[in-house]
């Protein structure tokens, strides 16, 4: 599970993907104990998932009416001892629950009944890698939780269709009926990560939109999948000459579909972790300090011509040294990741925090009033004294000395400088204090 984590659980703290995961449950059916024992150790392994096991009929029948609608979904034997025809595949589909089948073989009357039932996906579970496999399948759902996706078509039977195929998936869908109604959505959802559209559409058709989309977001910004009828000879070459990522003919298999929809809702992840690996400090989850002069220079203009109050602040953990010499390092890297949790839960989402070096940080503060900083930097202050950390079932305290200036200087560095030599002031006259200068 090693491999799922580090590719896909870190897009779940890009607050860009969308809402907070809703959905943790999932249901595991196998009258296998080694399987069933097996598989919800995998799935343990994927932060936040809770699986709950059922070994035949009777127990899935009572962890739904326990659970019911709680099941982000479900992994289902499609021969329990109680149910050996698939039965429990309907049962569960009642609840409306995206279905994963575990089974023996799989031949074509096997596979078209799984997608009659309209099942996420079918496993032969003989082999252990493919019991991993529906591990990193079950992620992708709670995962795509996080993840909106635009469909675009005029035909309403057509959008709805599409929405139920990727609401099925999990995913977090918006829909429009025509290109003007789109770019609208868009502004007012920067975050989509793919944009499904038709070809042939009212006033605006799907290649003048794909047009008007690359105009502001590049294709590894957002994906764009084109949809139309297979008739229309070199309708994809055209789209994709226009800035589409990926063609899909109508009519088209499910199976395709998703994974043409899962391939490139990847990639804008996959971009979208690299850039964030870019300005973040790895450790703590601050922006580094390379992001902290690009974001900071934007603000400390914007200082410079009047219209915002600007202060900057260095915090210098108190006696850090002794921490990680007592407890050691990884206990002292818990303390500043502790730190930074603190830092962002008493600041404004239009203040910066970044780790300056070591276990000093700065935050550039956009205030209403300059008279603000003292009492802001003292809130922070005493809410980093009250971090309750124990290490080692040891109690221990933790404080900063903190160094603030509203004096803007001739640049963004000096500013910082300034700030600094309050911190060394703080440090003389005893820690654990604010000083503004």
């Amino acid at each position: 599970m090693q491999s799922y984590q580090t590719m896909q659980l870190s897009r779940l703290k890009d607050p860009r993907l969308g809402p907070e995961v809703p959905s943790t449950k999932v249901l595991v059916a196998d009258d296998s104990k080694s399987i069933c024992d097996l598989l919800c150790a995998c799935l343990a392994d994927i932060h936040g998932i809770e699986p709950i096991k059922a070994g035949n009929l009777r127990e899935v029948t009572e962890q739904l009416e326990r659970h019911g609608a709680e099941f982000m979904c479900a992994v289902l034997d499609l021969n329990l001892p109680d149910a050996p025809d698939g039965e429990v595949v309907d049962y569960v589909r009642q609840y409306g629950i995206p279905i994963i089948v575990l089974t023996g073989s799989v031949n074509p009357v096997v596979r078209e009944a799984m997608l009659q039932k309209q099942v996420i996906d079918y496993v032969i579970k003989g082999n252990p890698n493919e019991i991993e496999h529906v591990a990193y399948v079950v992620g992708r759902l709670y995962e795509n939780q996080a993840v909106k996706i635009l469909v675009v078509d005029d035909a309403n039977s057509v959008r709805g269709y599409l929405e139920q195929l990727l609401k099925h998936y999990r995913y977090y869908t918006l829909s429009a009926a025509d290109g003007e109604a789109a770019l609208e959505i868009l502004q007012q959802h920067p975050d989509i990560a793919l944009v499904i559209t038709d070809y042939y559409m009212p006033g605006m058709n799907g290649q003048e939109l794909i047009q008007r989309l690359r105009k502001h977001y590049r294709r590894e910004e957002l994906a764009i999948i084109g949809l139309s009828d297979a008739t229309h000879t070199g309708l994809s070459a055209m789209l994709l000459k226009s800035g589409a990522n990926d063609f899909l003919n109508k009519p088209f298999e499910v199976e395709e579909f998703y994974c043409r929809v899962t391939q490139n809702t990847n990639m804008i992840g996959y971009v979208r972790q690299i850039r964030e690996a870019a300005i973040r400090d790895f450790l703590t989850g601050a922006y580094n300090r390379r992001h902290l002069f690009e974001l900071g220079e934007t603000l400390y203009a914007n200082a410079r011509r009047g219209h915002i109050h600007l202060a900057a602040a260095i915090i210098d953990a108190d006696h850090f040294k002794r921490i990680n010499d007592q407890y050691g390092h990884q206990a002292g890297d818990t303390a500043l990741k502790r730190i930074v949790q603190t830092l962002h839960a008493n600041t404004r989402k239009a203040d910066i925090i970044a780790r300056y070096g070591g276990e000093e940080f700065v935050c550039l503060a956009v205030l209403q009033e300059p008279q603000q900083a003292a009492a802001v930097f003292e809130k922070i202050r005493a809410a980093i004294a009250d971090i309750a950390l124990n290490l080692h079932h040891s109690p221990v305290q933790i404080t900063a000395s903190i160094g603030v200036t509203l004096s803007l200087e001739e640049d963004l560095d000096t500013m910082l400088q300034r700030a600094d030599k309050a911190v060394y002031r703080a440090k003389e006259l005893g820690r654990n204090q604010v000083v503004c200068i």
